[in-house]
């Protein structure tokens, strides 16, 4: 059935004759899929109620994106550093004046809704408009739903039908909420065992906590058994001393119920470092976030512990504890929000707004050791992914550094190995199938972090394995292309070193992760007033933004800028001989042993681990 012939035989005759009236213009921008994982169809939507139909609106120049992060980001660039003022990427980015007109044109005179429903947020990225069902179904020929919460039973509207849209509409929207995106990670993200008991965010600390019976016994005790600061410094040559105060600014990014405790911190402090007894993080709260609430100190413990450890009490650590009071949103969108208001959204079910909207100060690193959503080029995710992303991408072209955790599923998506079966379903348990990415790692604005090893026996002097407690993600994109920076080191795995898997298998042509690699397991962490061993992705993405904080800091005692977007840098010929290479391991998943690491750039440990004063001696070198 064709997609006009479908709208015209499920609509009211006035709005059919219009249809057909614009046979040749109408296209479908949401295709049919699936009720989205997590969620059961409850009943159609009542036909009176109102929805806050929101049209988030196309920006200007996105396609220039990745040239103008390269003007300020490759080494040959002689604007290397040169970042971009807030000021001017959010017009250099704002919907251009032919979109607005276009899509609120269309809504008036098109499709009849009164001027005076229509409104535009303050920033010029969304159109809002207050509907009942019935007029939302008849605008964007869907049938709306209300769908319950498999865990939670909270429900939401939606239509995962699709929609549709006139052809000269659809080039200026990006996608349309409330309809086939069902926002939150909830609906794609699975426990790991120490997660939140709100169970909304998947931690990538997949390696299980082991307590430590003997603290005293570590004096002797390797770093191939028990990881404490001492093996890390040793592991990356990161003998550091912040010289830049308080204007080097690094932050970490917590999410929900997990939240720290300071005596935790204390606990560990008066071991392993202390003169930070006492110190903790400055708190930077969005929609909320309380530190100081009950919930999950795993994951917090082991982020805030490694970087105030291995940056020291010259550095202050600052802590985005991001509350998600709407569970209809994803907490991605949160923090991207606090940082930059032209991201600000509204709920799509409550109609409630964001609070922080651009009133959070933005560090120059900031790293995050969670995963929202599977890398699946699916139209219920791909559409608000690749929105996701672009915003990194600006606000990466300020001078920022944002690092995340690459996953500990190997080639399948999260702790709970769900690939995508030849059916097209995301199933758990490692099933034979295709392998499954991880957002927000694969996104190419951000630094992908693997997870490393010391290879049982051995010492800080060699160069690690990549972990096997459990497989560090890596693999390719499904939603994003790979870019230009990563083509060579990319090809030559591909050309030399990939298994002989089938075409369907991964995305030959995808964005290519991890970038880097960092330890993950054993890590010694005081977490609930005792030392346990811990570790997965999620210790490797704060160790090394420990390490880029800390290469910030020589940059700006030299009266240089921030590093910003390290990616293109990275894989030049000028960071070369800045990393160990792992060249042994694999990331098994989906019925395989996953990638095997190899010299060079692999999807296991990317480019290897930091040595961090080379790191710091070829970006200094730069302008």
């Amino acid at each position: 059935m064709s997609v006009l012939h479908r709208l015209v035989s499920c609509l009211p005759m006035a709005l059919t004759q219009l249809l057909v009236a614009l046979a040749a213009v109408v296209a479908a921008v949401a295709a049919p899929g699936p009720v989205p994982a997590g969620w059961s169809l409850h009943r159609r939507a009542d036909p009176t109620a109102f929805i806050p139909l929101k049209f988030s609106l196309a920006q200007s120049n996105l396609d220039k994106l990745e040239a103008f992060l390269l003007d300020v980001a490759d080494p040959r660039s002689p604007k290397y550093g040169q970042h971009w003022s807030p000021a001017q990427v959010k017009e250099t980015f704002r919907p251009s004046k032919e979109t607005v007109d276009t899509v609120h044109g269309w809504l008036t005179h098109g499709a009849g809704i009164h001027a005076d429903k229509i409104r535009l947020n303050p920033t010029g990225e969304i159109l809002q408009l207050n509907v009942t069902i019935a007029e939302a179904e008849r605008l964007l020929n869907a049938e709306y739903y209300v769908y319950s919460d498999n865990e939670d039973g909270s429900v939401r509207y939606g239509c995962h039908d699709g929609y549709t849209l006139p052809d000269h509409v659809s080039k200026h929207v990006d996608f349309v909420w409330p309809t086939v995106h069902f926002g939150g990670p909830h609906a794609v993200s699975r426990r790991s065992e120490d997660i939140s008991p709100s169970g909304r965010f998947g931690r990538e600390g997949g390696a299980s906590t082991l307590p430590i019976e003997n603290i005293e016994n570590l004096a002797t005790a390797g770093c191939d058994t028990s990881v404490t600061l001492d093996c890390l410094r040793e592991l990356y040559n990161f003998d550091f001393t912040p010289v830049s105060g308080d204007v080097n600014t690094v932050g970490v990014a917590e999410f929900g119920a997990n939240v720290y405790r300071a005596s935790d911190l204390d606990l560990f402090f008066n071991m392993f470092r202390p003169d930070q007894v006492g110190h903790i993080p400055t708190l930077i709260s969005v929609e909320g976030g309380n530190p100081n609430a009950s919930g999950s100190v795993g994951e917090p413990s082991l982020d805030i512990e490694l970087m105030m450890g291995l940056l020291g009490p010259g550095q202050n650590l600052s802590l985005y504890q991001v509350a998600q009071p709407l569970q209809t949103l994803d907490p991605t969108d949160e923090l991207l929000a606090a940082l930059d208001g032209s991201y600000c959204l509204v709920d799509p079910v409550s109609s409630e707004g964001i609070t922080d909207c651009g009133d959070k100060p933005a560090t120059n690193v900031i790293s995050i050791s969670y995963h929202f959503n599977p890398d699946l080029n699916d139209p219920t995710i791909s559409p608000v992914v690749q929105r996701q992303c672009s915003e990194i991408g600006k606000l990466v072209l300020t001078g920022i550094t944002v690092i995340a955790s690459s996953g500990d599923g190997g080639v399948a998506y999260s702790q709970s190995h769900e690939c995508l079966t030849p059916s097209g379903v995301l199933t758990a348990g490692n099933p034979n199938g295709s392998f499954v990415g991880q957002l927000p790692a694969s996104c190419p604005f951000i630094t992908a972090v693997g997870a490393t090893s010391v290879a049982p026996g051995g010492s800080t002097d060699q160069v690690e394995m990549s972990t096997t407690d459990f497989p560090s993600g890596g693999g390719f994109s499904n939603n994003f292309a790979r870019p230009s920076w990563q083509d060579a080191a990319v090809q030559n795995y591909l050309d030399n070193f990939v298994p002989n898997y089938a075409a369907s298998v991964f995305n030959r042509s995808g964005r290519a992760y991890p970038d880097v690699a960092a330890n993950g397991w054993p890590l010694v962490i005081a977490q609930n007033g005792v030392f346990v061993k811990s570790g997965g992705t999620s210790a490797s993405a704060p160790i090394f933004a420990s390490v880029i904080a800390a290469v910030n800091d020589a940059r700006i005692a030299a009266g240089k800028s921030t590093v910003g977007f390290i990616n293109p840098a990275l894989y030049s010929d000028a960071f070369s001989g800045a990393f160990n290479d792992v060249v042994n391991g694999t990331n098994p998943g989906c019925g395989t042993e996953g990638f095997p690491a190899a010299p060079g750039w692999d999807p296991v440990s990317g480019l290897g681990t930091p040595n961090f004063e080379k790191l710091r001696d070829a970006f200094l070198a730069l302008p």
